[in-house]
C-alpha cells in the first residue's frame, strides 16, 4: 500500500547558510502595477502592503499554470516577480500583450538583481511575509523544509552578498522540494490548474478576488468537488526528473500522475513533488517513468490540505 513513510533522515539544520539562486526577476513599475497584477495573478495584488509577499500563479484561459511567482513590493508602484528563469521570456511577452492602456511597464531585471535562498538558523515569521533592509535589500520568508527555516533575499546586483557561509544549489532544490511547493518550470508549463498543486493550501490561490484568466476553472474545481488531482511529496532510490510520468500498480497504459519537481536528497535517493490522482495515493504501488519503473514512498505533506483545515 502507499502508506506514507517518515521523512528519511537528513542533515541537521545548520546554522543560516546563502545559496545563489538562479532565478528569473521580472520587475512591474507604475501606478497601476498592482491593480493590473490582481486582474492577470491568481492572488490580491491590489491588497498587496509593503510588509507582504505572495505566492501566485498565471494560469491560461483554461486554468492551467503557465508561470508561478513570488512577488512582492519594492516601493508602491514598484513590485517584483521571482520565477524560474526557463518560464521568464514567454511569460513577459504574455503579461505584456494584456496592458494596453494601463500605467504599467514590465521588463526582465534579472541582470538588475541577486536572489539568494537563506535556510538554517532561527525564524519567527511565518511564510509570505517581507521585511526591508537598510541596504536596499529585501527579505520573504517561506515556507520551512525538513526542519529548516528559509527566506529568500533580493538585492540590487551591486550589492555585497550575504556574509554567510554557502550551501550548494542542490541542497537549496532538495529543501524546495520537500517544502511541497512546486514551481512552474518548462516541463510542466500548462500540465496543472493550481489545485493540482496544492497552491490554495499554501497562499496561491485567493477565492475571493476578482476575476483573471482561468478563474472560471480555477473556482469550479474548488467549490464543484471537481478535483481530483493532488500534489504529494515522494522518496524514491533512484534520479527523478520534472515530466516523468507516474504510474500507478493498477493500470499499467495510462499514467495516473506526473513529476513537477524533484531533487537528490543529501542524505542518499531523490525526492519529488508529484501530481497525481487522489485515488492512486490510497493503495496499490507507484513507479516512476514506466509502470515498471523505479518505485516511489509516498511522504506526509508538511502542510494541511485547505479542505483538511
Amino acid at each position: 500500500m502507499n502508506t506514507p513513510q517518515s521523512v528519511p533522515s537528513s542533515i541537521a539544520p545548520p546554522p543560516l547558510q546563502a545559496t545563489r539562486l538562479p532565478m528569473g526577476v521580472i520587475r512591474a513599475q507604475g501606478e497601476e502595477a498592482a491593480k493590473f497584477l490582481h486582474g492577470q495573478l491568481t492572488q490580491d495584488f491590489s491588497l498587496l502592503g509593503l510588509s507582504d509577499a505572495r505566492l501566485a500563479g498565471f494560469c491560461s484561459a483554461k486554468g492551467r499554470l503557465l508561470a508561478s511567482f513570488i512577488g512582492f513590493k519594492r516601493a508602491h508602484d514598484d513590485i517584483l516577480l521571482l520565477c524560474s528563469p526557463d518560464v521568464l521570456p514567454a511569460t513577459l511577452k504574455r503579461l505584456g500583450m494584456f496592458v494596453l492602456r494601463a500605467k504599467v511597464k514590465f521588463s526582465d531585471a534579472s541582470a538588475a538583481f541577486q536572489v539568494w535562498g537563506l535556510a538554517g538558523g532561527q525564524g519567527s515569521q511565518g511564510p509570505w511575509r517581507k521585511q526591508d533592509g537598510a541596504d536596499g535589500s529585501q527579505t520573504v520568508s517561506l515556507y520551512p523544509a525538513a526542519g529548516f527555516h528559509r527566506s529568500l533575499w533580493v538585492a540590487p546586483a551591486d550589492q555585497p552578498a550575504p556574509a554567510l557561509p554557502p550551501a550548494s544549489l542542490s541542497q537549496w532544490a532538495w529543501l524546495d522540494v520537500m517544502s511541497g511547493i512546486a514551481p512552474i518550470t518548462q516541463p510542466i508549463v500548462e500540465a496543472f490548474v493550481p489545485q493540482m498543486l496544492n497552491y490554495e493550501s499554501v497562499g496561491g490561490v485567493n477565492f475571493q478576488k476578482g476575476c483573471y484568466p482561468g478563474q472560471e476553472v480555477v473556482a469550479r474545481s474548488q467549490f464543484r468537488g471537481t478535483l481530483k488531482r493532488r500534489a504529494y511529496v515522494v522518496a524514491c532510490d533512484a534520479p527523478l526528473a520534472s515530466g516523468l510520468d507516474v504510474f500507478h500498480s493498477s493500470d499499467a497504459e495510462q499514467p495516473c500522475g506526473t513529476v513537477a519537481a524533484a531533487a537528490a536528497n543529501p542524505a542518499g535517493g531523490w525526492n519529488a513533488i508529484v501530481s497525481m490522482q487522489t485515488s492512486a495515493a490510497t493503495d496499490g504501488r507507484l513507479h516512476a517513468a514506466s509502470p515498471g519503473g523505479p518505485a516511489l514512498h509516498l511522504l506526509p505533506l508538511p502542510y494541511p490540505l485547505r479542505e483538511d483545515i
